[in-house]
């Protein structure tokens, strides 16, 4: 690479275009000489409290994610990040696996890093927990699917949190009060981690605060999705103040 600015990795971020917290959480993660490129999906921000929404919201996704992935391309990128929830749990692995090998084309050999996959492997880092309690950014629309994939992949789901996103740009408008009473809601003796889903819930910073008094990992969409990607193309830099993943795997 001759960029010396992204001379260890440069990381591509293909965002939807209602997404406000993905980008700069993602900013804030930065290893030295890692820089980050921005391809955004052009999406409606349409209503997810009804199926129909939520289907053209999905839809809308598996249509731009693609060329959002190809306008990175040219930057030389190690990896590039799909900063999507939805379609990587919506319709099984199956699905998720087709998807995958279409987003690994579009991106002409950069490594494809989805939230599914990203959180399955930052569970078995972080020794193989197989109990959790979920924050989900969607209504109990939303919820079912994304519960659904941990269960198929042998992942217990022993609570559910929505914290009732009704569009795609909403899921962003959160409180830190509302993720403290998401993070109590799905804890308890039966829950290993805690994982939230959804990268427009900024929830990377509070994630790391709040396995300091729950004492229990506390895996935020964002931060994992960046974590996975950094692990993938061997940057594995320890990173204070971002939580146990970051620290230490």
């Amino acid at each position: 690479m001759s960029n010396f600015l992204g001379k260890r990795l440069r990381v591509g971020v293909s965002i939807p275009s209602t997404n406000t917290s993905a980008q700069p959480e993602m900013e804030a993660m930065r290893p030295v000489g890692v820089t980050n490129h921005i391809g955004r999906m052009i999406i409606d921000d349409d209503s997810l409290t009804h199926e129909a929404g939520f289907n053209r919201v999905i839809e809308n996704i598996r249509s731009s994610t693609p060329d959002a992935i190809r306008s990175l391309r040219h930057c030389g990128v190690g990896a590039v990040i799909a900063a999507v929830s939805p379609d990587g749990y919506w319709e099984g692995h199956a699905a998720h696996e087709a998807l995958h090998g279409r987003l690994a084309e579009a991106a002409g050999g950069a490594k494809i890093i989805m939230s599914a996959d990203a959180i399955l492997a930052a569970l078995k880092a972080l020794g193989g927990i197989r109990r959790i309690g979920l924050i989900s950014p969607y209504l109990e629309l939303g919820d079912e699917p994304v519960s659904r994939f941990f269960t198929d992949s042998g992942i217990e789901v022993a609570a559910t949190h929505g914290l009732g996103g009704r569009t795609p740009s909403n899921i962003s408008d959160v409180t830190l009060e509302n993720l403290r009473d998401a993070v109590l809601d799905v804890d308890g003796p039966n829950v290993d981690a805690i994982v939230q889903v959804g990268t427009n819930v900024p929830m990377a910073d509070f994630a790391a605060a709040a396995e300091t008094w729950i004492g229990k990992p506390v895996l935020s969409n964002n931060a994992v999705l960046y974590w996975h990607a950094l692990r993938s193309c061997g940057v594995t830099d320890p990173i204070p103040g971002r939580g146990l993943l970051y620290e230490n795997h």
